[in-house]
């Protein structure tokens, strides 16, 4: 098996059918042990807000700050990181940002209080984005054509199986040993992505040409940002709810404590079946997928509402609160779509929008929380930004639809 760096896809000459299977199975079960540590490192904190609170010194609210740092250091590490590494070879660029990834969960373990976890967090979340960006387009270069959704889906599988598996050990291991040891617990998958990169990855080259100036020309495109829009709005309802959802099940539902890492691993359950349900959809009919997303993301948040004042009904809107990632792999082939030749940059920003939609929905829920609206006000937050994300799916299709009424008439 050979790789061309030929095109703005990497693309494969197959030598042999099973090789290429073989190959593509043992990358991304490499790529999905490092979105496993991503994952896991992301999510787990939700389920830890109340421990660190009071270990740092602060009230729930700012300690869901720090979920927003970690948002923030997405938001800013993917495109710096994307543009300044473009030309790096990428499973050498998947290392790196992995070995980054450890160190700050370690340094995150040690930090003493409020401000130096905030500051450790937000270093942590630089690789993220450009992390899955990259596995994302090494992915899909190694599948076969009309595989491409599902190939980014099952890199995404790694984060998503983090919240059914990883999230629930690792808010297991914060309640036993402290919430530190958690973050260790991140680390240590991280060096293990590290090592499978390195022996699974094909060694893929940089596409030819690529240079930051290149990859920067992504952001000239209306419907890269149309479709970053979708998602740092869109998506932003399931943080809403989900930054804030240990408190609210146990002072709203009753539920004991010994029950939530069961809740959390309905939460990714929900995840690994949206993540799989939503990527095939994305290879059949792209955009109908995003909107039908949006619309179902609406309805869950809404139902939360009601739904979270009974420990059952919480427990199973938890799960459907999970389903709503189902527009992940749908935004990331879309933005590869429409990106041009700039695709490790437009990768890699679908991870800044949703962490934009983590530092948005975290930000407000909080702030409804702090306005005494109660614990539940989060889900009518994530049906606002819902819709939200609705308005800037449909004013990208009408401005598409507009390009291509002008080209036709300019052709005829």
């Amino acid at each position: 098996m050979t790789v061309s760096p030929s095109s703005s896809f990497t693309t494969l000459t197959p030598a042999d059918d099973r090789t290429d299977e073989r190959t593509l199975v043992r990358a991304v079960l490499a790529l999905g042990v490092g979105g496993f540590s991503i994952g896991t490192g992301e999510f787990v904190i939700m389920g830890l807000l109340p421990e660190v609170a009071r270990d740092i010194g602060v009230s729930i609210p700012q300690a869901g700050h720090v979920i927003s740092a970690y948002a923030l250091g997405v938001v800013v590490g993917a495109p710096v990181l994307a543009v300044l590494c473009a030309h790096w070879g990428r499973r050498a660029l998947l290392m790196a940002l992995m070995v980054v990834y450890a160190l700050g969960n370690f340094a995150s373990a040690l930090a003493p209080g409020y401000a130096s976890l905030s500051a450790m967090r937000l270093l942590t979340g630089l690789p993220h984005g450009t992390y899955f960006g990259v596995a994302a387009l090494v992915a899909a270069a190694l599948a076969p054509p009309g595989r491409r959704a599902r190939a980014v889906g099952w890199v995404m599988l790694g984060l998503t199986t983090a919240t059914l598996v990883g999230v629930p050990i690792a808010a297991a291991l914060g309640e036993h040993f402290g919430w530190r040891a958690a973050f260790v617990f991140v680390g240590l998958i991280a060096v293990a992505a590290v090592v499978m990169l390195r022996l699974w990855v094909p060694a893929m080259p940089a596409s030819h040409g690529a240079s930051p100036l290149r990859e920067l020309g992504a952001l000239a495109r209306k419907q890269v940002w149309f479709t970053l829009g979708i998602g740092a709005i869109g998506f932003g309802g399931m943080f809403a709810v989900f930054s804030y959802i240990k408190p609210t099940l146990l002072e709203v539902a009753g539920m004991p404590p010994a029950l939530m890492p069961f809740v959390l691993s309905l939460f990714g359950l929900g995840m690994v079946a949206g993540n799989i349900v939503g990527s095939r959809m994305a290879d059949k009919a792209l955009m109908p997928t995003v909107g039908k997303v949006l619309l179902w993301s609406i309805v869950v948040m809404a139902l939360f509402v009601p739904a979270a004042h009974h420990p059952v009904s919480a427990a199973l809107a938890t799960f459907f609160l999970g389903t709503v990632v189902a527009i992940g792999p749908a935004l990331q082939i879309r933005l590869m779509d429409v990106a041009g030749d700039a695709q490790t940059l437009a990768a890699a920003l679908n991870h800044s929008a949703f962490n934009a939609a983590n530092a948005l929905g975290a930000w407000l829920g909080g702030v409804a929380i702090a306005q005494g609206m109660g614990w539940t006000s989060t889900g009518w937050v994530g049906v606002l930004l819902g819709i939200g994300g609705v308005a800037m799916f449909a004013w990208a299709l009408m401005s598409e639809r507009a390009i291509q009424r002008a080209t036709q008439g300019a052709a005829a």
